[in-house]
């Protein structure tokens, strides 16, 4: 195990957000985190980020409490990608990701090869090396989604934490970045609103619901009609299209 959460719970104000939740990240490949708004997903990201501070339960990092461990050793094991980012709009791309090394740097250290070649190996990994020297101001809501993964993979993480990456893309722009993320190589935990997203290109998916782990597997055994209408209140139908599955609501 790597990264898991024991029994998690978080509140805020005294309302309980996140509810006694157990999860595993797979050993390989992408974890689709799915429910409704309100249903915990980005708090559950925050914690196990060790950005937030549970309230009962614990987060492991290589069998620690992630609450052990000094926020430079998280980082060199993990990177959480917010929903939004305040980036300085005078930066270009490549400072943008070069950002992500900082965590990794002491006081002292100047800017060493291993930082140059962990920026030029995400702006590539991401496809962007010809976008690096552009404006972060002039970038596309696609291009900057990419970016912020880019920085997140300079810091050469073994997790990566994205929080509803998709949110505010065109329908092309998030097909294009759920398809990088699955070639990326690295163990990812994503927020998803989208379930024909999360089942076409998660290798599993985790349902939250009222901030509980309702379900977690591959997306065949864990999406059905019932859990549909019960955790989105709404009607579904499921059917099988070639290797995965298709939800269509009615």
């Amino acid at each position: 195990m790597t990264l898991r959460a024991e029994d998690v719970s978080w509140a805020a104000g005294g309302a309980p957000i996140v509810r006694g939740v157990t999860m595993r990240l797979p050993e390989q490949g992408v974890l689709g985190l799915v429910g409704p708004n309100g249903s915990g997903k980005s708090s559950l990201l925050r914690l196990l980020a060790g950005l937030r501070r549970g309230t009962g339960g614990a987060i492991y990092l290589e069998d620690r409490p992630i609450e052990s461990l000094r926020r430079k050793e998280i980082a060199r094991r993990l990177a959480h990608v917010e929903q939004q980012s305040d980036i300085d709009i005078s930066l270009t791309a490549r400072e943008v990701v070069a950002l992500g090394r900082l965590p990794l740097r002491g006081a002292w250290n100047g800017w060493s090869t291993r930082d140059e070649d962990a920026v030029a190996s995400a702006l590539q990994r991401t496809d962007m090396i010809d976008r690096a020297a552009q404006p972060w101001s002039t970038l596309s809501g696609g291009e900057r989604q990419r970016i912020l993964i880019a920085r997140a993979l300079a810091q050469e993480p073994q997790e990566l934490l994205l929080d509803e990456p998709t949110n505010h893309l065109d329908i092309r722009h998030q097909l294009d970045l759920m398809r990088l993320l699955g070639n990326l190589g690295t163990r990812i935990v994503v927020a998803l609103h989208d379930l024909n997203q999360a089942a076409a290109f998660c290798d599993e998916i985790a349902v939250m619901h009222h901030g509980q782990l309702v379900k977690q597997g591959a997306p065949e055994d864990v999406l059905d009609e019932e859990l549909i209408r019960k955790v989105f209140a709404v009607e579904a139908t499921i059917s099988h299209v070639g290797c995965g599955l298709r939800v269509a609501f009615f």
